[in-house]
């Protein structure tokens, strides 16, 4: 090779910058992923792949009447011819279109495990066969027509359909998703017949707004079931901008057993959920603990979903223990809605729900036009031919002598009768049995028909209305094969609005069971079962030098308040205090509470709205039990009392309590309104009674009308009340006056902790 035919490679080098071809490039990867792999047609609702899956299987002749072929074989043919990337992509592709649980109206029939609604993955395409369905035949209906145009494959060697032309709704009954570069679809699968229906709509009225539409299309419809529980202002809006998403939860019924058990059935899953999962999901629930009133699931399917939820008690509620799991696990979803199609022009954007219905009907009026040119084309060629045969009759001996005679008859043909070359031709290759008598009167009526059908076809081409009019007949037709009332077409999902998920309620999580709460003196705190005597032997054991402290019947579904001296309070479940035997265990090992700090008030927070908080200082207010409550072990302080004070007080505050008594140290008593107490969260509160020596001695909340009453000493158990309260009876801040006669030496209102408890049964049911 002479020296002078060398190229130097590095010749072809573009000096360009690196920002600007990089961009190109990307730009070029981006368009080819939106528009030839992720995003579907409006016109059809099919990706690249998808549509040459059905294509390669129609050329194979896999008719739903015709026998299965090997997946290998399609799979093979679409990547050979049409669609050049990896088989197991297009397998997977192929798998989908073939699976009841993810197609609303599966395009394939496929013979073999093609996978399972568990998550269990298709087996080979060399052990799986495949044919066509109804559905895709109806799709593709119409390719023979020339309803749409063919490009040229990749490789320049065959031709393939740019889209389908059938009538049926693809895109919105089967759905879509994918993601493209810097875009996305999501598109749930509806029914074929209310799409047809309110496509039928649009042909009368294509100005028609959402809400006629929506009249018709209920909303989505999933393979799998379901019920989408979206109020219809939601659905509304979603369908209205293109973009949103439905709420579907499972199927379920409660079945009730012998003895008066029950356990509720799953019977239909939200779409896109695998089973098997699922299963998975709600049985670390339970391991977890995280629902206490679900005891087990069990998975009973079998060509139907069965899956079976024991409840840990027979007095669980049923639908809270639902909505815990739909909260907690899949049982729940979200299906999103993005109407992010390619339209007729190959843009991606957003349409809302009528716009991508009308883009169809626009398509289907298209390839209505389409055909009836193909077929009036097709009339044209025939009566030309006839119009050549019926020559032929008229002047057989004629054409007979010519064809005998001349060395090239069909020249002599073409200028004696005037025929077109096409005409010639036919009647040269005219068999001797169609010169009979009846085959010329076969061509006559044969012709006949022929014209009339042109003038039918020439006038649905010209007039309008008429072409909707056909529209309308056929897509009647369609909407009657998928109709509501068909096996196929019969509505899955459910549209029924329910509340949102809520958070369950610390008593339904529990079996609500009755229980004595003890805490001694040394903070050991306990809970026997069942609401016992407080003053029986059991309920009075305690270590040597310990003694009660607070008794009282509660319930396992209970929240305990424990108040400290420091203000601070802390939140105990009662259902997890230690059972009763034995002393217990400390209580401060389940909180952050110092050992030097004493403990002032022990009460079940439900049955007390109300508390009467006051510091040794006499600095007092009302605060509602909610807002006390804590949720770490730190607790939650509530009152700040001020130097050299501590929290003393903390009494319920009764429904009908409407004034306060307090009394000093000093033993000086007050009575004034409860209305004159402030309410508050957290603070030091407002002065209830004021001291020159001492402090707050004990303060309590009463009825006025029905006299304050205090226990009598001696252990007597009875009590005794003072009706007439006038000398007491001051506005708050007031110093007080000497208490009634009788009044206990120790300046308390109730001074045994557990004899008060006992007489004032807190908590009790």
């Amino acid at each position: 090779m002479a020296s002078s035919d060398f190229k130097d490679p590095f010749d072809s080098i573009v000096d360009a910058p690196f920002d600007s071809a990089l961009s190109e490039r990307y730009l070029v990867y981006a368009l080819s992923t939106i528009t030839a792999r992720s995003l579907p047609d409006v016109r059809d609702g099919m990706k690249p792949v998808h549509r040459r899956l059905l294509w390669a299987m129609r050329l194979l002749k896999l008719d739903p009447a015709q026998g299965y072929k090997k997946c290998a074989r399609v799979v093979g043919d679409v990547i050979g011819k049409y669609h050049p990337h990896g088989d197991q992509s297009v397998y997977d592709a192929m798998v989908r279109l073939a699976q009841s649980f993810a197609m609303r109206y599966p395009l394939v029939d496929g013979q073999g495990n093609f996978g399972n609604i568990d998550g269990d993955n298709a087996a080979a395409y060399r052990y799986t066969e495949a044919r066509l369905t109804q559905v895709a035949i109806d799709l593709m209906d119409g390719l023979d027509e020339d309803a749409v145009a063919y490009r040229p494959t990749y490789n320049g060697e065959d031709h393939e359909p740019e889209l389908f032309p059938g009538l049926f709704p693809n895109l919105l009954a089967n759905g879509a998703s994918g993601i493209a570069v810097g875009m996305a679809t999501s598109i749930p699968p509806h029914n074929a017949a209310e799409l047809l229906e309110a496509a039928i709509v649009l042909i009368d009225t294509p100005d028609a707004d959402d809400a006629a539409i929506l009249e018709h299309v209920k909303g989505p419809d999933f393979p799998t079931g379901g019920l989408v529980v979206d109020p219809p202002a939601v659905i509304r809006e979603s369908y209205a901008t293109g973009r949103g998403g439905f709420r579907v939860r499972a199927r379920w019924e409660t079945e009730r057993e012998k003895g008066g058990g029950w356990q509720l059935i799953v019977t239909e899953i939200p779409y896109g959920i695998q089973k098997g999962k699922l299963i998975e999901q709600i049985a670390e629930l339970i391991n977890a603990k995280r629902l206490p009133i679900l005891a087990d699931v069990r998975d009973e399917s079998d060509t139907e979903i069965r899956i079976v939820l024991e409840p840990r008690s027979r007095t669980v509620d049923p639908q809270i223990l639902m909505d815990g799991l739909f909260r907690l696990t899949d049982l729940e979803t979200r299906v999103s809605l993005n109407l992010n199609v390619l339209d007729k022009d190959r843009t991606p954007r957003v349409m809302s729900l009528r716009e991508a219905l009308a883009a169809w009907v626009d398509h289907q009026f298209v390839v209505l036009r389409r055909r009836t040119e193909h077929r009036l084309s097709k009339i044209a060629d025939r009566v030309e031919l006839l119009d050549g045969y019926l020559i032929a009759y008229l002047n057989l001996d004629r054409v007979i002598e010519i064809i005998r005679t001349e060395d090239e008859p069909k020249k002599v043909m073409i200028d004696e009768f005037a025929l077109t070359d096409r005409q010639a031709e036919a009647i040269l290759n005219m068999r001797l049995r169609s010169l009979r008598r009846l085959e010329e009167f076969e061509i006559k009526t044969e012709r006949d028909k022929l014209d009339k059908e042109q003038a039918t076809l020439a006038a649905l081409l010209a007039d309008p209305k008429k072409q909707r009019a056909r529209m309308k007949r056929d897509m009647a037709k369609i909407r009657d094969r998928y109709g509501l009332e068909t096996v196929l077409g019969k509505r899955r999902t459910t549209i029924e609005e329910a509340a949102p998920t809520r958070d369950i309620p610390l008593e339904a999580m529990i079996e609500r069971e009755p229980i004595t709460v003890i805490l001694s003196q040394r903070g050991w705190i306990r809970a026997m079962r069942g609401h016992n005597d407080l003053a029986s032997p059991e309920a009075l054991k305690f270590k040597e030098g310990d003694g009660p402290a607070f008794a009282f019947h509660a319930q396992t579904t209970d929240k305990l308040l424990l108040a400290a001296e420091n203000g601070r309070f802390y939140t105990l479940a009662a259902d997890k205090l230690p059972g009763g035997r034995g002393f217990g265990e400390p209580v401060r090992a389940m909180i952050d509470l110092d050992g030097s700090i004493g403990i002032v008030a022990l009460l079940p927070a439900s049955k007390h709205p109300k508390l009467l908080v006051v510091a040794t200082d006499g600095r007092g207010f009302s605060v509602s039990s909610a807002e006390v409550i804590a949720e770490t072990r730190k607790g939650k302080t509530v009152v700040t009392p001020r130097p050299g004070a501590q929290l003393k007080i903390v009494r319920p505050i009764g429904p009908n309590d409407d004034y306060v008594a307090a009394i000093g140290d000093n033993r000086k008593m007050l009575v004034f309104p409860l209305a004159e107490l402030v309410e508050m969260t957290r603070g030091q509160g407002l002065q209830l009674q004021r001291y020159r020596d001492g402090g707050l001695a004990d303060a309590i909340t009463f009825v006025f009308a029905e006299g304050l009453s205090w226990a009598m000493g001696g252990g007597t158990g009875r009590t005794r009340t003072e009706s007439d309260l006038g000398p007491w009876r001051a506005a708050r801040g007031a110093a007080g006056r000497m208490p009634p006669t009788g009044f206990p030496r120790d300046n308390r209102f109730a001074s045994d902790p557990l004899s008060t408890l006992k007489n004032q049964k807190i908590g009790d049911n």
